[in-house]
């Protein structure tokens, strides 16, 4: 992948954050393709555009959604239309001042090249609860604190 490709598909992530840190469900929603795939936290699947702001908008509406500090840990293109993003992030509940590890997530993001443009095909935001090995949650906690005390 050259330096562009990646900087494009790292902006696209940067944009889906962006959106989701502003609560701005339309401006996620738009990044993704028709057929493209959203797998919430909880586990909440919703397939296409339209139903991820149909799934997003009353979240935002009705809950203090709080912003994502992330990481990215990779970025590879697996053909000239698709790349991937790989990202672990964190959240710092409203009214906080640290990241609760308990919302501490891998999350992924398959790209494709639609017409020129990077959209979404598949973003998946898994918890990184690492069942009995509590060193793991550390490590990625204090991973994330760097980036977000920066």
């Amino acid at each position: 992948m050259n330096a562009e490709e990646s900087e494009e598909i790292y902006v696209l992530y940067q944009q889906l954050i962006d959106a989701w840190n502003k609560r701005d469900a339309n401006g996620m929603a738009e990044l993704f393709t028709n057929e493209g795939e959203l797998i919430g936290f909880d586990g909440s699947l919703t397939s296409g555009s339209n139903e991820v702001f149909s799934h997003l908008k009353p979240i935002f509406e009705e809950h203090p959604t709080p912003p994502f500090v992330y990481k990215i840990k990779g970025i590879r293109k697996l053909d000239s239309d698709t790349g991937i993003v790989r990202a672990i992030a964190g959240m710092v509940p409203p009214g906080g001042k640290e990241l609760d590890p308990s919302l501490n997530a891998h999350q992924t993001l398959v790209a494709v090249k639609n017409r020129g443009n990077w959209q979404i095909e598949l973003f998946q935001n898994t918890p990184a609860q690492f069942h009995g090995r509590p060193e793991l949650v550390e490590k990625m906690t204090n991973e994330l604190r760097d980036i977000a005390n920066s």
